[in-house]
């Protein structure tokens, strides 16, 4: 789900937009400035967590925490759909063609917006496009082995505003962990070298509350990639208001929370392991010998993250870089100037092998 929607400057009738620096809506016309509470249009949202969501029992039993569209909230939206890549992106019903934030390809209008779950929360964008190309500046520039053509070129062909869509679950993860663990000991007499290993069966046991552990609802938007922008600070989320998503675009979510409940799982895992073996010190080595997780109180909600999207081609082929549109963390793939790689693993190999030659003559003349 997503959507980009109109809203009209009250005072010259121009579009308003979002400004991730003044986190205000922003007329480019007549430059006045409106707060979401001047623009909110009866779309309160209600935060699933804030307002204390009816916890459900087990996984198997998570359950979607949210609310529904208000009558009339997403009449404006449409659908937009990429023949390339399959992406379905929602704007707003003015928009008669875009470029589509993954592939780069053109996509165009497919029909009327409708049947999605409507979020929960929204973290507003907080980094600027100009941010995120100066960004992708300092990126292509710090990277070894990059084509000087390409980084001649300086700047993306496509940037694109894009809130991406993911599930946050939430849940206690009741953790029981066997550790295997060992204490070694070691001393000399003027008769012999002694070393002692005492073995240990140690467990933990605990529980660990897990908030917002995304997974994003994307297939188009890589777990890999995805998860290299992160984290996302949900501190600063809000009740979404459509006001959010002037002048960007928003992915339509096509992977249901069922089906990302095993990967949030295993994130939640993961967590949960890590801090029951932060409990276990004093021992020379420590290994899992056994471990059992279960939930309780889980739940989930459907939130937006702001995601700037850039992408250019190279030598016929697409390059798609992504940054945090809340931290600035940016992530994304180079291509690669094969004959300077070469020529950099040749000369290594020369200095090593310089470096073989030398201990060798040294070792050598020590054995004369």
């Amino acid at each position: 789900m997503a959507d980009v929607i109109q809203y009209k400057c009250p005072s010259c009738g121009g579009i308003l937009e979002f400004d991730p620096a003044s986190q205000k809506m922003r007329c480019p016309y007549c430059e006045s400035a409106f707060t979401m509470q001047d623009l909110q249009v009866q779309d309160n949202a209600q935060d699933a967590y804030a307002d204390g969501a009816a916890p459900v029992q087990g996984a198997e039993a998570m359950e979607f925490a949210g609310g529904d569209w208000q009558a009339g909230e997403n009449d404006n939206m449409r659908i937009y759909g990429c023949q390339s890549c399959g992406a379905e992106i929602v704007a707003d019903a003015t928009t008669g063609a875009t470029s589509c934030p993954y592939c780069g390809n053109v996509v165009v209008m497919k029909g009327q917006f409708s049947g999605d779950l409507r979020p929960d929360l929204i973290i507003p964008f907080k980094m600027t496009k100009e941010q995120a190309v100066e960004k992708f500046k300092k990126h292509i520039s710090s990277q070894k082995y990059v084509p000087s053509v390409f980084t001649a070129k300086g700047h993306p062909e496509e940037i694109k505003g894009v809130y991406v869509p993911f599930w946050l679950f939430t849940a206690d993860a009741e953790a029981d962990v066997v550790y295997n663990a060992q204490r070694v000991r070691s001393w000399s007499d003027s008769n012999y070298n002694y070393t002692e290993t005492e073995h240990y069966r140690v467990r933990r046991a605990g529980t660990v509350r897990m908030e917002h552990v995304p997974v994003d609802g994307s297939t188009k938007m890589a777990d890999d990639l995805s998860e290299s922008i992160e984290p996302f600070d949900t501190k600063d989320a809000v009740p979404f208001q459509t006001a959010y998503l002037a002048g960007y675009l928003a992915d339509r979510y096509d992977v249901d929370y069922t089906q990302c409940k095993d990967r949030a799982q295993q994130r939640m895992r993961v967590t949960a392991e890590k801090s029951m073996r932060s409990t276990v010190k004093g021992y020379t080595g420590v290994t899992v010998a056994a471990t059992h997780v279960t939930w309780n109180r889980a739940q989930v909600s459907y939130a937006l993250f702001p995601v700037w999207m850039l992408s250019t081609t190279w030598e016929g082929q697409n390059y798609l870089f992504a940054m945090n549109g809340q931290s600035g963390k940016f992530v994304g793939n180079l291509p690669l100037d094969k004959k300077g790689f070469g020529r950099a693993r040749i000369k290594m190999g020369l200095i090593f092998a310089a470096a073989i030659f030398v201990l060798l003559t040294i070792f050598e003349v020590f054995a004369l």
